[in-house]
């Protein structure tokens, strides 16, 4: 049976602008870039340059500009090189505003076309070069075969409509084995190794051992268990030791290594923010070189002025003309006002960071890092925690001392023994510092690097040493064991 009834209920929900506001508080330089062109792609209200007051109010005012630019500057006085200062001829003659961008090549070979010219140099029929160039396709960027014999013979079956057998595909692959650079198209690290050794002169000493090991003790050597092999082997610790120094030399992803200096590319990491130091005093900026001044068309401003004024003999079309005008000019008008609030929020927010850390950003020693979290930052801002953490996320800052994302000055803080408040930071140091100074042969286990922190006066458990150790991307004792 169908009742109906009448119940309140008080949602809190975020309007479009709030949204789209939360999404340029999260996105750093180069997407923000990207955001406005698209923006101004989209909006035929929203243009780039400054606000109208900086700007000549009229055509008269701009001629009257030009004529005493014409009259103070002259063309003929950029004729004569002898008044031309040295440093005008210096090509490193760059400013900090400068920019200075790579010009991409249009040429270069990739990895796969860089296998493929080898295929081309080997005595193949039409149909082994087919199942040749399929199975170098399946190969990824680190020269790995990820997919097994079985599956490529009925991968080819159906979307090539060839027949083969494995036998076929195995005796291709050994043609491949033998490409450069060594060790491509193995399905394993341990046959991309032994593809490698094998190429190597075993005359040398060490090469014959290497291959050994690598063949019929691979699960010792990747454990490190050194001793078995010794004992196995009936060898010397010296022979293994040179055995290891060759394995040691080999790629374990021989894809990384191929390089062509025409396909270069780079990864450059933008600053959002730049902090100088002058004599002490810390200088703020935010990095806007390549974000554009935005304004409002002032043409789509009178248009509306004159229709408002005229509204009366307007027809539909100038109406529906009208009302998508004014949409235009509300979006353009807040994704204006959403920048400045971006800007202002990332300022706010960045000189509380300073002003938390400022011995660390005068003197740039680690040491110096105070605990820190979300919240200390959220308390001396008067924002939410969620907005802290948007800004703080995938943005960094270029200081006299490197680039560094906002993230590596927040860290957790603990009490030593003294009741001093220390970040953990400074723990996860001392810890790097303990592992970089340890016997390699002998390794500190985490319950000893906890007894060494404790004699420090950092009161640090074996699990959390075991935290530490894995967020600084260092292996287990047993792993760091070397001859």
């Amino acid at each position: 049976m169908l009742k109906q009834r009448l119940q309140q209920k008080l949602l809190q929900k975020l309007s479009p602008q709030q949204i789209q506001m939360i999404k340029l508080l999260e996105i750093p330089t180069m997407q923000l870039e990207q955001r406005i062109k698209k923006e101004l792609e989209e909006n035929p209200v929203l243009e780039e340059g400054a606000d109208e007051e900086t700007l000549p109010r009229d055509d008269e005012d701009q001629e009257n500009i030009n004529d005493i630019e014409q009259d103070e500057f002259s063309f003929e006085d950029y004729l004569n090189e002898e008044d031309i200062p040295s440093y005008k001829l210096i090509t490193r003659n760059y400013s900090k505003d400068d920019t200075r961008e790579e010009i991409p090549f249009s040429v270069g070979l990739t990895f796969h076309d860089f296998l493929e010219s080898q295929l081309g140099l080997r005595s193949l029929t039409e149909h082994q070069q087919i199942i040749a160039k399929y199975i170098l396709g399946n190969i990824d960027d680190d020269g790995y075969l990820r997919r097994n014999i079985e599956s490529i013979v009925d991968d080819i079956a159906f979307s090539q409509n060839i027949t083969t057998t494995k036998e076929e595909l195995s005796e291709i692959l050994e043609i491949i084995h033998d490409f450069d650079p060594p060790g491509v198209g193995a399905e394993s690290l341990q046959e991309c190794l032994l593809l490698q050794i094998e190429r190597k002169d075993h005359i040398t000493p060490g090469i014959e051992l290497a291959e050994i090991i690598l063949k019929n003790h691979f699960n010792e050597f990747t454990k490190k268990h050194y001793d078995k092999i010794i004992n196995r082997l009936g060898i010397t610790e010296e022979e293994l030791k040179k055995a290891l120094e060759e394995i040691l030399k080999l790629n374990p992803k021989p894809g990384s290594s191929y390089s062509d200096p025409q396909n270069k590319t780079f990864s450059h990491i933008v600053p959002d923010f730049i902090l100088e130091n002058n004599d002490g005093e810390l200088q703020l900026s935010l990095n806007s070189r390549n974000v554009p001044e935005l304004r409002v068309n002032k043409e789509y401003s009178e248009m509306l002025k004159s229709y408002h004024s005229n509204k009366g003999g307007a027809s539909v079309k100038q109406k529906e003309a009208m009302s998508f005008v004014r949409q235009k000019l509300d979006s353009a008008k807040w994704f204006i006002d959403a920048i400045k609030q971006r800007q202002n929020t990332l300022l706010l927010t960045m000189h509380s960071i300073i002003e938390f850390q400022t011995e660390y950003f005068i003197e740039g020693d680690e040491a110096k890092l105070k605990p820190m979290i979300l919240k200390d930052i959220a308390d001396a801002t008067g924002l939410d925690i969620s907005t802290i953490s948007r800004v703080a996320n995938s943005k960094y800052i270029q200081t006299n001392f490197g680039i560094f994302p906002l993230r590596y000055f927040f860290s957790e803080g603990m009490q030593t023994e003294s009741g001093e408040e220390v970040s953990t930071r400074e723990i996860k140091k001392i810890l790097k510092d303990c592992i970089d100074n340890e016997d390699k042969r002998k390794p500190l286990t985490d319950e000893k690097l906890a007894a060494i922190l404790n004699d420090k006066g950092y009161p640090v458990a074996r699990r959390t040493v075991a935290k530490y150790r894995e967020q600084l991307n260092i292996p287990v004792a047993r792993m760091r064991k070397e001859l």
